[in-house]
């Protein structure tokens, strides 16, 4: 979703149509340029044999040294680092870290300032966050304490969603730690500093990772997002305090940008899209999983056939939603031109097909989607697109919120279509019909949601729109 919306690892089968989930994918076998090796830095210690998730094993691991470094330098130091390094956020917006703690003027303002961790992750196709939370939840807190310290936030939340019951315990466990370890409570690391952090569960809403319905659940209330305007969380956030809320590995990028400072983060990646980026793929490739690779140095391609082994079955790839189940849906065979800075600095146009498409921002925005959460999901030529799109629908009309009409009945009116059409029961008009639903949503809603139920619908129904016509030839001939 385009806001910063987190990431659920599969999608809800039909009921009695007997459609898998939605995951998986297909080999090529002439990929001009083998695939680079992945760069683990959030990944590092993640999976490797004899690592625990414990604050001594962390500390055997170099663990809070970067904390040590930041608890040395001022607020507007560590502020700038991050500034230099170009982080941009890494729950779906993919907005700048920077630019975000900017927005919070801290010689100016008098009220409290909050951190939130947004670790509510619930976008289809994403598993990557409960990855860190389970395995290396230290580096998390980390990051966190030296985001609290460069923008003088003494009372820190992380909003873990309701399905993670065991992660939940594990940040429980390592808070404490930090606590035992003076990293977190009174005067910390003898800085004078006080700062401590809570673990806050929800109840099971993809709509909690919408950072304002989150601020709304953390406060007791029913999770409605806020009007942006006047209510931006750096000014009217938590309590009506100005308030900060980044993703969780975000929030852990912050501890490596300290440890190498913010210029030579920047030289990972590409500019403007610095640093690594964790892939979660999943869906009909023969090895789903999470990679983390530079910003944009690896392809669609690369990703699919060489990182994940190819399309299952040897079968062919029909198409890929690159960014969780709100990001616009990529077809096969599709050709894309966009504009790409030659050797001296001039923008030169280009056409590029869909395997030969960078896994960045700015790449998948050139192509019409979006990177997002980094859920990479896969179809191949064996998949009913019409029920893989019901299968879609379905979550969100379950997801949304209600508080505006034209997602609450929109979102519900298109899983009635499409279950219709699923189910063998298509009328002619129903795909023009689920298409002027989809358009009279997004743009007309408070949050982002109403973006995330209909741009799947958008991208699906222009990009297969043979498919969804065929449902209703077949439906007239029965």
């Amino acid at each position: 979703m385009a806001a910063d919306f987190a990431a659920r690892s599969a999608l809800f089968p039909l009921p009695n149509s007997g459609l898998a989930v939605l995951f998986s994918v297909i080999p090529n076998p002439s990929r001009p340029m083998p695939a680079p090796a992945q760069k683990r830095i959030i990944f590092e210690h993640i999976d490797q044999p004899g690592y625990t998730n414990d604050i001594e094993c962390y500390l055997r691991h170099g663990g809070y040294a970067e904390l040590k470094k930041a608890a040395g330098m001022t607020a507007d130091a560590i502020r700038d680092e991050v500034k230099k390094s170009q982080l941009r956020g890494r729950g779906g917006a993919g907005f700048s870290c920077g630019m975000k703690w900017s927005f919070i003027d801290l010689k100016k303002t008098t009220k409290p300032i909050y951190l939130i961790c947004n670790a509510d992750e619930s976008e289809p196709g994403t598993f990557k966050d409960r990855q860190i939370i389970h395995k290396d939840p230290h580096q998390l807190v980390e990051g966190m304490i030296i985001s609290c310290l460069a923008n003088n936030v003494h009372l820190a939340y992380i909003y873990i969603r309701g399905e993670f019951p065991e992660g939940a315990k594990i940040l429980e466990r390592a808070l404490a730690e930090a606590r035992a370890k003076n990293f977190l409570g009174k005067n910390i690391l003898g800085t004078g500093f006080d700062l401590d952090i809570h673990v806050h569960r929800g109840a099971g809403a993809y709509i909690c990772g919408e950072e304002t319905g989150l601020i709304e659940s953390l406060e007791g209330k029913r999770p409605y997002p806020r009007i942006k305007p006047p209510y931006f969380p750096a000014v009217l956030g938590l309590y009506m305090c100005p308030t900060i809320v980044n993703n969780v590995e975000t929030l852990c990028n912050v501890k490596h940008i300290v440890k190498m400072g913010g210029e030579a983060y920047a030289k990972i990646g590409k500019p403007n899209n610095t640093g690594t980026r964790i892939l979660c793929v999943s869906g009909d490739v023969n090895k789903p999983g999470y990679y983390e690779f530079e910003n944009g140095a690896i392809t669609l391609g690369q990703l699919l056939h060489e990182v994940c082994g190819g399309i299952k079955g040897g079968r062919r790839l029909k198409a890929v939603i690159p960014g969780g189940s709100s990001a616009k849906v990529l077809k096969a065979g599709e050709r894309y031109k966009i504009k790409e800075k030659g050797p001296d600095g001039a923008l030169v146009d280009k056409e590029i097909g869909l395997e030969d498409i960078p896994m960045d921002f700015d790449t998948m925005a050139a192509v019409g989607t979006m990177a997002g959460s980094g859920g990479v999901i896969v179809m191949d030529e064996s998949r009913d697109i019409v029920e893989c799109l019901a299968n879609i629908s379905e979550f969100y009309a379950h997801e949304s919120c209600g508080q505006c009409t034209p997602c609450r009945e929109g979102s519900l009116w298109m899983k009635k279509i499409l279950h219709r059409m699923a189910h063998g029961h298509a009328r002619a008009e129903d795909t023009a019909l689920l298409k002027n639903v989809a358009d009279n949503i997004a743009g007309r809603t408070v949050c982002a949601f109403g973006e995330a139920c209909s741009w799947p619908v958008q991208s699906f129904v222009s990009k297969f729109r043979d498919e969804f016509d065929a449902k209703a030839q077949t439906a007239k001939a029965a």
